[in-house]
């Protein structure tokens, strides 16, 4: 039994020494080994997620679009912010306000339509008449009238309004007393007259020490305007939102407006001779 297991070792010894070692393999020539295990490897698909998108990787067509589209969205907003602003004003304003302003618009586009069609008219005439030159004479008459009216040369009656400005603080300037003539004007006054003073298109209004000059002509408060035109037209441009009597009352004056289905404008101003321009027709 000793000699046999003695021999059995001997044969088990020489097994395990013919037995090959652990071979660790050679990698071939221009490769290179294996990497090894990113650490990433345990981090959940959220992870990895967030790691693929920061930082961000950004290219220069994505850069010029972005810009782009920056551009674009200011523009926007500036132009939403001026539409805002313009509009301001109407969204504070009361409901009857707009109405009366809506109502001013239309006046203006009918009168405009008014005149549009007297002028036709005219043409029709002068083209039917059998006595063209007679027509034409009458016309030309007629149209002499209006323009003596306009540029203050005749004195004219019809219906209108009288506005009365009290000044007892001495605020009211001549740029205030500007706004109403402008705002009469657009209301489609034909004839305005202040304090004496006839109002015509090359009116000017200055400031002094001695208070405010029409044309040279020194008037004084309380302010009295004269106007012939339309008065449901001319009383509501007055007292829009914002405008001259609003305006007149933030100076603390006071500011009267009466309707009248008779206003006489009898101020005269003189004819006066252009000293350059001529008639197209010499």
């Amino acid at each position: 039994m000793t000699e046999s297991n003695e021999h059995a070792g001997k044969a088990g010894h020489r097994l395990r020494a013919e037995l090959p070692q652990e071979v660790t393999p050679v990698p071939a020539p221009g490769t290179e080994p294996n990497p090894a295990p990113r650490g990433d490897a345990g981090l959940t698909g959220r992870q990895r997620l967030v790691q693929g998108l920061w930082p961000p990787r950004v290219t220069r067509a994505q850069l010029i679009v972005a810009l782009l589209l920056f551009g674009l969205g200011f523009g926007l907003a500036v132009q939403v912010a001026s539409n805002s602003d313009g509009d301001s004003a109407l969204r504070g304003a009361r409901q009857e306000d707009l109405v009366r302003i809506l109502d001013e618009l239309d006046d203006r586009t009918q009168r405009l339509q008014d005149e549009k069609q007297g002028l036709e008219a005219q043409r029709d005439e002068l083209e039917n008449s059998s006595d063209q030159a007679e027509e034409a004479r009458k016309q030309t008459i007629e149209k002499e009238r209006q323009l003596g009216i306009l540029a203050g040369t005749v004195a004219a009656q019809g219906p209108g309004i009288t506005m009365t400005i009290t000044d007892p603080h001495g605020t009211v300037e001549s740029k205030h007393l500007l706004d109403a003539v402008q705002e009469l004007r657009a209301a489609g006054a034909e004839a305005i007259q202040v304090n004496g003073v006839r109002i015509v298109a090359s009116t000017y209004l200055t400031d002094s020490d001695e208070g405010v000059s029409v044309d040279g002509n020194k008037i004084d408060a309380p302010y009295r305007f004269k106007v012939i035109g339309k008065p449901q037209d001319l009383e509501p441009a007055l007292n829009i939102p914002g405008g001259v009597v609003q305006t007149l009352e933030k100076e603390q004056a006071t500011v009267t407006v009466e309707r009248s289905s008779k206003i006489v404008v009898d101020a005269l101003r003189a004819a006066k001779q252009p000293d350059y321009a001529r008639s197209s027709s010499e």
